[in-house]
């Protein structure tokens, strides 16, 4: 039989090999690059955003609730400035470089493009995207002085049609700040 004090001696020999492990598994987590709370349009939470750095660059992920079931459009917006209830504080499109909407447009498409989500039945969607715009542009103008809004759609966005998509309201944003 082995005693309680051998099992509490081999605990403490043991501990500093799983402290290590600990620290190297949480310094592998990316740090975030900006990150929102994202509110709907009574004001109250509805989840959040996280900008990271991966090997391949930057990734959102999201973890949204309250939506309706379906498919939404989604955006990043010039103004990191979220009044509830329609958000038209967080501007336009985020576009610095001034072309039009959209993945399918030939002119096309606005650093805030983003793809559509779907919200499941209960309304939630967890999701991580990678964002395709060289990051050192994003961080530019992503981390500005006035900041930069996530903002959802309560429709899909057609990745065409100039300036928003056709993808209705602004159901839900987040101004995305550093860290």
């Amino acid at each position: 039989m082995v005693s309680a004090n051998k099992i509490s001696a081999l605990g403490m020999l043991l501990l500093p090999a799983l402290l290590s492990a600990c620290a190297t598994s949480a310094s592998k987590t990316p740090a975030a690059l900006a990150s929102a709370t994202i509110v709907n349009a009574t004001g109250a939470p509805a989840g959040s955003a996280v900008i990271t750095q991966s090997k391949s660059g930057l990734v959102l992920t999201l973890k949204l609730s309250g939506l309706t079931p379906g498919v939404h459009g989604m955006h990043l917006h010039t103004t990191g400035n979220c009044e509830a209830p329609a958000f038209t504080t967080a501007g336009p499109h985020l576009n610095p470089h001034g072309k039009q909407h959209g993945t399918n447009n030939p002119q096309g498409s606005h650093l805030g493009d983003l793809p559509n989500i779907t919200a499941g039945t209960d309304g939630k969607v967890e999701v991580s995207i990678a964002l395709n715009a060289p990051a050192s542009e994003l961080e530019e103008f992503l981390i500005d002085t006035d900041g930069t809004a996530i903002v959802v759609h309560s429709s899909a966005d057609d990745y065409l049609t100039d300036p928003s998509g056709n993808s209705g309201g602004r159901i839900a944003c987040g101004a995305l700040r550093r860290g």
